[in-house]
């Protein structure tokens, strides 16, 4: 691509599975499940490409795209939201409230898109997903996979948010006499694994140069495997 230094294909896509693996491990340690990351990934590639459209397409500009990034990556967090409230204000499985978010997302991925892939997207696009630094040589999107990781790090093991995630799904009914919001607690780990599917799919956009309901078939198997 033109005045963009990329990389191989298989880096940054473990790039995409490692982020997304984020939000899994903190939903997996409250004792949860989401099966919608893979559709979400389609969901936030075709909600990114379809903004980046509207707002000039080919001639988009840098501030188009980190709209279009944005406004994806909130959609999959209210996804996530929704999940998260199902989960603690229904009583629904989570096994159950995220196999149906999974078919939701994937149809309006469809639906959006029209089932074709939207790819009239600038050349500049592609620089989170397939960009290099061209001091180091590393993807930004590796980078970008080191920043959450780092954060997610912290975040478990300095804060107290942290500690609630893990005493939630040691024991639900015991963290909550002991004073621990349980329903907010699963609300944001299923918020926040939404919003990295997002950004996954987002970046997935920008390695493809495309949105297509297709992307992310899977991909909640490989993340749980992660």
């Amino acid at each position: 691509v033109t005045g963009v230094q990329t990389c191989a294909l298989p880096i940054y896509q473990i790039a995409v599975i490692a982020i997304l693996a984020i939000g899994m491990t903190i939903v997996i340690v409250t004792g949860g499940i989401d099966l919608s990351v893979g559709s979400l990934i389609a969901l936030s590639a075709v909600a990114a490409a379809w903004l980046v459209g509207r707002l000039g397409g080919e001639a988009a500009g840098g501030g188009a795209l980190l709209l279009a990034g944005l406004a994806a990556i909130a959609l999959c967090g209210a996804v996530g939201a929704f999940s998260g409230l199902m989960i603690t204000r229904f009583r629904i499985p989570p096994f159950i409230a995220t196999l149906g978010m999974m078919q939701v997302a994937s149809g309006v991925a469809y639906i959006v898109s029209h089932g074709l892939p939207i790819y009239r997207l600038p050349d500049v696009f592609v620089t989170l997903g397939r960009g290099v630094d061209p001091a180091l040589g590393v993807p930004w999107a590796v980078w970008l996979m080191l920043l959450l990781y780092a954060a997610a790090h912290l975040l478990m093991t300095r804060t107290p948010l942290g500690r609630y995630v893990y005493a939630v799904g040691g024991n639900a009914e015991a963290a909550r006499l002991a004073g621990v919001r349980t329903g907010g607690v699963l609300m944001f780990a299923y918020t926040l694994c939404g919003a990295l599917a997002g950004l996954g799919g987002v970046v997935t956009a920008s390695q493809l140069k495309s949105g297509a309901p297709t992307y992310g078939l899977m991909y909640e198997l490989y993340v749980i495997a992660a």
